[in-house]
């Protein structure tokens, strides 16, 4: 069994620095070819950071666990909103940018609203999966636009000036080690995934939780760790909008992309995935929406909120899920 400990444990290791890596090569690359810092945020590091996500997805369908791949997806996307924005806001209260509140909450919530009404059924089929890639298809589009109206790139809190200039003046060989940085990535979270699903669900099994669990907790926290790294060093240094736009972009791209993808390739039907995880997952938005709204930031003692919220439904998850079992 210790091996099983140690492949979960390189399993997040290499999920850390395989969605580090990828980020870091395809921004260099998308940068380098003239394309803004606004439209790298929303669409390269948000994938890049939900990489893992679907990496884990997909080899949890294949496995035959789509209740791992639920519960990835809607564990990550509580603890995007809830663990993440919690702890980037108790270390440093964070300042919204207005656009998150006018256009990427609303999108999240229409992401979200038709995700559970997909599941109504318990189950996600294929064509659904096309409607959901559809969605994120449009949202990047809609982004490209958009970004003809942003501020220049050297105003970007994604990128620093001196990155964006060393980008745009990087040599053939600089984008080959950007290209480089991409398959390392790209390799790492291959390996990483499946080291995680395979492993982690050995171990949850020996103490008797379900595959549900697997994913809403412990494959759900694994897939965050890119998100949740970003979180406390834009925290440390001040940098809110990376913070907030990363996380609910990264819950859009779960939701559209991930799952969508996955339920693409094969059809995913639930079966212990409960309306409690649902209802937490729009729960949250519902309750940091006004948060938000308010004075235009997070405070300290709303970051302590939701960090609490998001423990107390761990822990309850669990007890349930315990109980359930010992039924």
């Amino acid at each position: 069994m210790i091996d099983h400990y140690l492949y979960i444990l390189a399993g997040f290791i290499a999920l850390f620095y395989g969605a580090e890596f990828l980020v870091k090569g395809a921004s260099e690359i998308s940068l380098r070819f003239g394309v803004s810092p606004l439209v790298v945020g929303l669409t390269v590091v948000a994938f890049g950071t939900s990489a893992p996500e679907l990496l884990v997805c997909l080899q949890a369908n294949a496995n035959g666990s789509p209740d791992q791949a639920f519960g990835t997806i809607i564990g990550s996307n509580i603890c995007n909103i809830a663990l993440i924005l919690g702890v980037g806001a108790l270390i440093r209260p964070i300042v919204i940018h207005r656009q998150i509140i006018r256009r990427e909450i609303p999108i999240l919530f229409a992401a979200s609203t038709v995700f559970v009404l997909m599941l109504l059924d318990k189950q996600l089929i294929q064509w659904e999966g096309w409607v959901l890639f559809a969605g994120i298809i449009t949202y990047v589009i809609s982004s490209l636009r958009q970004s003809k109206n942003e501020a220049a790139p050297e105003d970007s809190a994604d990128f620093t000036p001196s990155e964006i200039a060393k980008a745009k003046n990087s040599t053939s060989a600089g984008i080959a080690l950007s290209g480089l940085w991409i398959i390392l990535g790209l390799l790492a979270l291959k390996f990483g995934s499946s080291w995680l699903v395979e492993s982690g669900s050995i171990v949850a099994i020996e103490f008797g939780v379900s595959q549900a669990i697997i994913g809403l907790l412990l494959l759900a926290f694994g897939t965050s760790l890119p998100e949740l790294a970003t979180s406390i060093v834009a925290a440390r240094k001040g940098q809110g909008d990376i913070i907030t736009g990363n996380a609910v972009g990264s819950c859009i791209f779960n939701l559209l992309a991930v799952i969508g993808i996955t339920s693409m390739v094969s059809s995913l039907t639930a079966t212990d995935i409960s309306w409690l995880d649902m209802g937490v997952m729009l729960g949250v938005l519902i309750i940091i929406t006004p948060m938000m709204w308010i004075g235009g930031r997070l405070s300290r003692l709303e970051g302590g909120i939701l960090l609490a919220l998001y423990l107390s439904y761990t822990v309850a998850r669990f007890l349930l899920d315990k109980g359930m079992t010992n039924v």
